[in-house]
């Protein structure tokens, strides 16, 4: 049977409106009733992306002709009636440090700028089984390191709600091109705020999953759970239509949950009426937060009220979080990227080639202390989570920064000594081992987004989507799109 003719071509303007800003799980429905055919969307991105991309610089290796190429395939199978795939004819690109076979993955490194994997990551294999298409990927700082993507091969992701801003990081490409619409939908990794801090600054969403959740494979430490691979969207819905593409076992990756990715398909309506929600602002006193992100959140915070919640300024005891987790990094990095600081250093930043060192010098009791102390925090959280059904706190401890800076000097008045220290209200909970939501809160009177961070007790991913999705009706604040993005429409 011949694939359908191609419709005509439609206005830039009528492509942002109703293509490029569509949610992905209405897009999926659409392609999926051939109201609109998988061309015309993918179609629309790269035209998004050719007119907005130059100015925030989120996509950093395009694959325009193959993700047409595909999107023709992808409508030829439906016109033969086949069942297809969740995601089918979906335009997606993936994190730079998850491998693609034959696109070029640099790890926003000089050491890999010409690196072409023959072999996809598992999450990149999970979304192209689901059908969806790759148009290319996404900007991360150095080897993944930090929550500001700037690297020596690509140059920095800028804001898009203020060019001079950072997008933060790692998955900041990611989280950039999803608020200008340039991707529907995208992968991405949290170690220490990966994917909430850049959903945070970018005004999406990005969960970070209960480890285990979404299987990681190749991967060189497969027994860590510090570092986990998760979705991000413009909306809690299309957060857990990716997670239900990306979720569920595979025999490649040992400690994969086996609860699968169907559980978080479903409808996201439930009622929260009665929750007890702890509100923590600055974590206990342990963490500084400047005065305007507490401003920007206490609306949303005061809406989880208005939907029925109970509401206490309370906090789990996160004593020992910092050690535990700058010890798991450390001794990660350096396992990781170890041999490459021996060949390399003198082509590697120098929070890059710290943060290994750091690792270097660590020793078999550093690491049974931290383990010691993660068993103790893990305790102290599941008996906070008997009394309270979630906990609501900043994702970021600041609003998007000058992009200029490697990372905010002071917070709040107290001086950051290193590149990770702005990132403890993200990574504090990473340690925890409780997934943890991003989800668009509020602005600053400067027009920055501020991202609240829902987080819930172990493995309750489904409860943490849900109060996510209540909160997001409610302040409908992720709706509010960058000036950039829909700038020049008339002259396009």
């Amino acid at each position: 049977m011949k694939p359908a003719v191609k419709p005509a071509k439609k206005s830039v303007e009528k492509s942002v409106d109703e293509l490029c800003f569509r949610t992905a799980t209405d897009l999926a429905a659409a392609i999926r009733r051939r109201e609109v055919s998988a061309r015309e969307v993918v179609t629309a991105h790269l035209e998004q992306i050719e007119r907005v991309n130059p100015a925030v610089n989120a996509i950093v290796t395009l694959v325009a002709d193959q993700a047409l190429e595909e999107a023709a395939k992808a409508d030829a199978l439906l016109m033969t009636g086949a069942e297809v795939g969740p995601l089918h004819g979906l335009p997606v690109a993936h994190k730079d440090l998850h491998d693609t076979a034959g696109i070029r993955t640099t790890y926003g490194s000089p050491i890999f700028a010409d690196r072409v994997p023959d072999r996809d990551h598992l999450v990149v294999e999970r979304l192209k089984n689901a059908g969806a298409i790759t148009l290319g990927k996404t900007n991360v700082p150095e080897l993944g390191m930090g929550s500001h993507t700037v690297n020596k091969v690509f140059g920095p992701t800028r804001n898009p709600y203020d060019l001079s801003r950072s997008a933060g990081g790692s998955s900041g490409g990611a989280g950039a091109a999803l608020a200008c619409g340039m991707l529907p939908t995208a992968d991405g990794s949290d170690t220490g705020g990966s994917l909430r801090n850049p959903a945070s600054f970018n005004n999406v969403v990005g969960l970070r999953p209960s480890p285990g959740r979404v299987p990681s494979w190749p991967d060189k430490a497969p027994w860590g759970q510090l570092s986990v691979k998760g979705p991000m969207a413009r909306t809690v819905t299309d957060v857990a239509l990716t997670l239900s593409v990306l979720a569920g076992p595979d025999p490649r990756s040992p400690l994969a949950l086996e609860t699968p990715g169907s559980a978080f398909a479903g409808p996201l309506d439930g009622d929260v009426r009665g929750l007890r929600v702890a509100w923590s602002p600055d974590l206990g006193g342990s963490v500084p937060v400047d005065a305007e992100v507490r401003a920007a959140l206490e609306p949303a915070v005061e809406a989880f009220a208005s939907l029925g919640c109970e509401i206490d300024e309370a906090c789990p005891d996160l004593s020992g979080a910092d050690e535990v987790f700058l010890v798991q990094r450390a001794w990660q990095m350096e396992l990781a990227y170890g041999p490459l600081l021996d060949e390399h250093r003198h082509r590697m930043a120098p929070d890059v080639v710290w943060n290994i060192e750091e690792g270097r010098g660590l020793t078999g009791p550093d690491l049974g202390r931290a383990q010691l102390l993660q068993t103790a925090l893990y305790h102290r959280v599941r008996e906070f989570f008997e009394t309270y059904d979630l906990l609501l706190l900043p994702v970021s401890q600041v609003a998007p920064f000058d992009i200029r800076l490697p990372y905010p000097a002071s917070v709040d008045g107290t001086a950051m000594e290193t590149y990770l220290d702005w990132m403890r209200s993200a990574y504090l909970i990473s340690v925890t081992g409780c997934p943890a939501l991003s989800v668009p809160a509020g602005f600053t009177p400067q027009g920055l987004p501020v991202g609240l961070q829902v987080v819930g007790p172990h493995r309750q991913d489904w409860a943490v989507l849900q109060a996510g999705y209540a909160i997001e009706q409610v302040t409908r604040t992720g709706e509010h799109r960058p000036p950039v993005a829909l700038k020049d429409r008339s002259a396009a």
